[in-house]
């Protein structure tokens, strides 16, 4: 499994936009899709996205649906989660997570990074 790390969180006001990267190393995710969670304190981890190995599914949760895209370019090793319009309650630590099938809940994930802080104040 390829090791992950995401990169990008930090803080910016309501309306803002930030953009997560998730690198892989170890080896190459070509082969795996990628999606991204998150969970905010004293809630359960939320599925936001997936993007399937081959960019030809990108699926995202209904509430960051239009606000939120997810990319990838595998010559870099690197999926992208391009976070637009931010709320407060998109506060969270963010993850990226890759598997061998498409990965829509977190058990479907064989591989996890360390999570980014992303906070947005009203």
């Amino acid at each position: 499994q390829p090791q992950l790390r995401e990169y990008g969180g930090g803080a910016v006001q309501a309306g803002g936009s930030l953009n997560l990267s998730c690198v892989a190393s170890g080896r190459s995710f070509s082969d795996y899709s990628v999606a991204w969670f998150r969970q905010a304190p004293a809630k359960d981890r939320e599925w936001v996205g997936v993007i399937a190995w081959n960019s030809g599914i990108i699926n995202y949760a209904d509430i960051v649906k239009g606000r939120f895209t997810i990319s990838r370019d595998d010559a870099k090793n690197t999926v992208y989660l391009q976070m637009d319009s931010l709320k407060p309650e998109d506060t969270a630590v963010y993850y990226c997570a890759s598997g061998t099938i498409f990965v829509t809940r977190a058990g479907a994930a064989n591989s996890w990074g360390q999570g980014t802080q992303v906070t947005v104040s009203s």
